[in-house]
């Protein structure tokens, strides 16, 4: 199924051309896990607008708290006038966010916008000017987001120079890297990072490093839970602050509400966005009182952050949140999508590895399950597959050889197991 060529050609001519789009789907309207384009044709929705919609398209609660908003209030700008919702949703924030200690919260617009600012803050309270983040990582395609992301194509390519003092060091890939005898030992158990420090830049002049507890665009790599304690280690033995970035991760994808939960880690500041306001642009900046009130007033802000609607919406998804208890429903989730995956790749050797937590779970695709020869063109086959059978779903990974699932939490399981077969159906006509 493609879209209507007038709407193809109209786009040809208007939208720039670095804006890729996975599907040719013009969406007329959607609700909880299905959209439906403007032709009447309807989609399973494995893709939850990139991880933004885990209480589904349309939640009837956040659509009429933005309604009733928007009569009252649909701007001011928080650095002229306060309004309620705001500092309501910073206190609950503060509140569902690890860390056994004082929070506060700064609110934005996008997950990029809360990066950078995350850095500014962790500069600011640190005096110090480095940043450490990670191979294959993904921070947003703003400045300083992009050169903390460790892939060079399609996000860096062509735009430099980038930000001066990032560093990027090894994150440990189970998969690609061997787990025993090998490098990834040497990354879990710190000395990677050391190595960085003897080699490219003094731990006393690291700020903070920024890492994501599984890499999202990076393909559902998931960070062992030992790296991530360790990680805290040699953040404390440095004076360096720890900076989670939970844009993809954050809001009950992996079965807790952030990931860094799974290994007990109580980052200095967590970044948060996507599915913090079922599609509203917010995000947000959580972290030690301390460390978020080191820049002076007027440091931080902007005229759109925390949005009086934003604001809104996200107060109603945090309220779905306790209703519903949506991290348990990853749990189940992801259980019934690790199982369908298993048994596909017991059926096709193009399926190299399983992976994920929670509701966070992809599939590797590879040529040859020996020499691990990234599948590209096959991923990209069966995604064109699915979307031509009505699933929208969408890749990712170092080698764009990754099929991920980004599937609304709300989403029934007869619902999530049509999707699985339409994808289960693509890849036996590989």
């Amino acid at each position: 199924m493609t879209a209507s060529p007038s709407w193809i050609e109209r786009r040809r001519r208007s939208v720039a051309r670095g804006v890729a789009t996975y599907a040719d789907v013009v969406v007329d309207h959607a609700h909880g896990a299905e959209v439906w384009d403007v032709e009447g044709r309807r989609y399973i929705d494995f893709a939850g607008g990139i991880g933004t919609v885990n209480v589904g398209h349309t939640p009837p609660e956040v659509v009429e708290t933005l309604t009733r908003q928007a009569e009252r209030l649909i701007h001011m700008c928080f650095s002229v006038a306060y309004y309620p919702a705001y500092i309501e949703l910073a206190e609950r924030l503060c509140a569902i966010t690890p860390g056994s200690f004082a929070k506060k919260a700064l609110l934005l617009n996008s997950g990029a916008e809360a990066v950078e600012n995350a850095v500014k803050i962790a500069r600011a309270a640190t005096g110090r000017r480095a940043i450490i983040s990670f191979e294959n990582g993904f921070h947003g395609r703003t400045h300083m987001a992009m050169s903390l992301t460790g892939k060079e194509r399609p996000y860096k390519a062509g735009f430099g120079p980038f930000a001066p003092d990032v560093h990027h060091a090894r994150y440990p890939d189970a998969y690609r890297t061997p787990e025993a005898g090998g490098e990834a030992v040497d990354v879990v158990s710190g000395a990677d990072l050391e190595r960085v420090f003897a080699t490219r830049v003094s731990p006393d002049a690291v700020a903070a490093i920024v890492v994501e507890p599984v890499q999202g665009e990076g393909g559902f790599v998931v960070a062992p839970g030992a790296w991530l304690r360790r990680l805290r280690q040699i953040c404390d033995s440095y004076g360096i602050l720890l900076i989670a970035d939970e844009v993809q991760t954050g809001f009950g994808r992996t079965g807790n509400m952030f990931a860094v939960e799974h290994a007990g880690v109580q980052p200095d500041l967590v970044v948060m966005a996507k599915s913090l306001a079922a599609g509203m642009p917010l995000s947000a900046v959580v972290g030690r009182a301390e460390v978020m009130d080191a820049p002076g007033p007027g440091g931080v802000g902007g005229t759109f952050s925390g949005n009086p609607l934003s604001c809104a919406a996200a107060l109603a998804v945090l309220d779905i949140f306790e209703k519903d208890d949506l991290p348990a429903r990853a749990r189940h989730i992801g259980s019934v999508i690790h199982d369908r995956f298993v048994d596909m790749q017991r059926r096709y050797g193009i399926i190299g590895d399983v992976r994920g937590i929670g509701a966070m779970q992809a599939i590797e695709l590879v040529t040859d399950r020996e020499s691990k020869e990234p599948a590209a063109e096959q991923v990209s086959a069966v995604i064109h597959d699915c979307h031509a059978n009505g699933l929208i779903i969408i890749k990712a990974g170092l080698y764009d050889n990754v099929i991920r699932i980004l599937a609304p939490l709300i989403i029934d399981d007869q619902l999530l197991n049509e999707g699985l077969d339409i994808l289960d159906d693509a890849l036996s006509r590989i």
